[in-house]
C-alpha cells in the first residue's frame, strides 16, 4: 500500500516522498523492510530516539512529531493521536463494515458485553467481541492481552470480523485506551456506560482525568445507553448531541427499568418496565446482575430489537468467566470465583453473595502491585466489614513485596471485630479456606478472575484458581 494511501486524512506538516508500505508498527523491535515506524513517546521509551536506526533497518518512512532531519520523515502534530487513524486505513477502515457498541465503566463491562452479544446472536446476527477476558469472531475464540488492544491489533481485529461476515463488534473501551486514542476515529454505532468507581488513578492521577476518559466514548457515539443509578451516570452524557436513553433500578425516572427484583441462588429476576413490561430472568446470580442485564437490555433496545427476542435471549445466556463463576466442588460448601479487584467491584460482589448466603461468606482478596495504592486499605475495610470471615493473601504483586502490599490492606481492617488469617501464598491461602470451609459456607476467591497466571516478583507462573481448587479437593 503506497504511504499516501495511509496518511489519507491525515494533517502533515510539510511534503514527504510517496513509498510503498507493507507494514505499520510503532514498536521498534517489529521493524522490517517496508514498514512505517510511528514515533511515539511513552513514559520510558521515545521512537523518536531510534528513527533514524529504524530507517537504516529497512522501515520505507517515520512518521514524527517534529524535524528529525530525516530524508523520509512524516511530520504530524501528534503521532499518538493519528496512529489510530493510519493502522486503520491500513487495514483499509474495516470498522465502517461493522456497527460499533462500546461499553464504559469500571465494573459491569465484560458481562455486559457478552450479553450484548448473545442478545444479538439470538436474532441472527454474526458478532465479534472484544474485551477483558477474550476477544471472539463469531464462536472462535482468540486470546486478549489487553481489555482494549493497541490501535494495530484493534484494526487487525475489525479486518478479520468484516472479512467473517461479522455484523457488530461489541468491545469494552478502558479509560487508558480511550486517553490513549487507541479508539480515535471510531464512530460508535452505541456507547453505553456501566458505573464509575475509584479505579485506575494510578494512570490518570486524578479522578476528572479519569471521568474525562470516560466521556472521550459518548463524544464518538450516535446512541448512548448510560446508568441513571450512578451519580455519574447523566453527569457524563451531558450536553452532547447523541440520542440518550437510560436504565435504573432504583428510580422510575429512566427509560429502562428494573422493578419487582427478586434474587435466587441461580440468579435475579425482575420486571423491566419501558414502554411495555416484561419478565427478565437472568441466570447469573447478583445483584450486579440486575445491572448488567438491565444495560444489555437497553443497549439492544436501544438499536431497534424487539423486547421479546431481548427476554428470550437473557434468559438462555451463560455466565463468564471469572465473573460470579461457581466452581464445581461436589462438597456442602460453595467456591465461586470473582474478578472483583476494585473497592466497588469487592463491595458489589460480597453484598451480592449477602443477600443469597446461607451460612458464611469467607473472602480470600489481595491487591495488585505496582498499582494504585489507595485502593487497599478500602478494599481491607469492604472485605472485613461485609464478610464473615477474611483470609488476606497475594494477588498479582508484580515488581512489590507482597508482605507490604499485605499491609497495606490491614490498615483498612483495623478496628473492624471480623476475625480474618493472613496468608501469603495463595495456593496456600485456597488450601486454608477450602479446609475449614463450614457447610454452606460461600468460599468467594476475589480478584484473580479470568486469570490462568499470577504475576510475582521473580516472573509470571501459571496460576489457574479453579485448577488449584480441583487439585487441592483432589488430594
Amino acid at each position: 500500500m503506497k504511504l499516501s494511501e495511509i496518511l489519507k486524512g491525515i494533517d502533515v506538516l510539510g511534503s514527504y516522498p510517496d513509498a510503498e508500505i507493507s507494514d505499520v508498527t510503532q514498536d521498534s523491535r517489529l521493524v522490517k523492510d517496508g514498514s512505517l515506524f510511528v514515533c511515539i513517546k511513552g513514559n520510558t521509551f521515545d521512537g523518536h530516539s531510534v528513527a533514524e536506526e529504524m530507517l537504516k533497518k529497512g522501515a520505507k518512512a517515520v512518521v514524527v512529531e517534529r524535524d528529525l532531519g530525516l530524508s523520509n520523515q512524516v511530520i504530524v502534530e501528534n503521532t499518538r493521536a493519528v496512529f489510530s487513524s493510519i493502522c486503520a486505513n491500513y487495514f483499509g477502515n474495516p470498522a465502517d463494515k461493522l456497527k460499533l457498541i462500546g461499553i464504559t465503566g469500571t465494573n459491569g463491562k465484560t458481562t455486559t458485553s457478552f450479553l450484548i452479544k448473545q442478545i444479538l446472536e439470538y436474532t441472527g446476527k454474526k458478532v465479534g467481541l472484544i474485551g477483558t477476558v477474550q476477544n471472539m469472531i463469531g464462536d472462535e475464540v482468540y486470546p486478549a492481552k489487553y481489555t482494549t488492544p493497541d490501535p494495530y491489533e484493534l484494526q487487525k481485529l475489525f479486518c478479520q470480523m468484516a472479512d467473517s461476515g461479522c455484523d457488530y463488534c461489541v468491545m469494552e473501551v478502558s479509560s487508558q485506551a480511550l486517553a490513549q486514542g487507541r479508539v480515535n476515529g471510531l464512530r460508535f454505532a452505541v456507547g453505553a456506560f456501566t458505573n464509575l468507581t475509584q479505579d485506575h488513578l494510578d494512570y490518570h492521577k486524578t479522578w476528572e482525568n479519569y471521568f474525562n476518559s470516560k466521556r472521550i466514548l459518548f463524544e464518538n457515539s450516535d446512541i448512548a445507553v448510560t446508568n441513571a443509578d450512578d451519580e455519574n451516570g447523566l453527569k457524563i452524557v451531558e450536553n452532547l448531541n447523541c440520542k440518550t436513553y437510560s436504565y435504573a433500578v432504583n428510580t422510575n425516572n429512566a427509560d429502562y427499568c428494573a422493578k419487582n427484583v427478586k434474587f435466587k441462588t441461580d440468579g435475579v429476576e425482575y420486571e423491566l418496565v419501558a414502554n411495555f413490561i416484561g419478565r427478565v430472568s437472568c441466570p447469573i446470580p447478583g445483584r450486579f446482575s440486575v445491572y448488567n442485564s438491565l444495560c444489555a437490555s437497553s443497549v439492544a433496545l436501544s438499536l431497534g430489537i424487539d423486547y421479546k427476542d431481548v427476554l428470550s435471549a437473557i434468559s438462555k445466556s451463560s455466565g463468564v468467566k471469572g465473573r460470579i463463576e461457581v466452581v464445581p466442588t461436589n462438597t456442602d460448601f460453595t467456591v465461586i470465583i470473582d474478578y472483583a479487584h476494585s473497592p466497588d467491584g469487592l463491595e458489589n460482589i460480597i453484598s451480592s453473595l449477602r443477600e443469597i448466603a446461607q451460612n458464611r461468606i469467607v473472602t480470600l482478596f489481595g491487591c495488585g502491585g505496582d498499582r494504585d495504592k489507595t485502593k487497599r486499605p478500602k478494599m481491607g475495610k469492604i472485605a472485613a466489614e461485609l464478610s464473615d470471615f477474611c483470609i488476606v493473601t497475594s494477588d498479582n504483586p508484580r515488581s512489590e513485596n507482597p508482605s507490604l502490599i499485605i499491609k497495606d490492606i490491614l490498615e483498612g481492617m483495623k478496628g473492624v471485630s471480623t476475625p480474618y488469617v493472613v496468608i501469603e501464598n495463595r495456593r496456600d491461602a485456597i488450601r486454608w479456606a477450602l479446609e475449614n470451609a463450614k457447610p454452606k459456607d460461600i468460599i468467594l476467591l476475589a480478584g484473580k478472575g479470568h486469570e490462568t497466571y499470577q504475576i510475582l516478583p521473580t516472573g509470571t507462573i501459571h496460576f489457574d484458581e479453579r485448577e488449584v481448587v480441583a487439585e487441592i479437593l483432589g488430594e
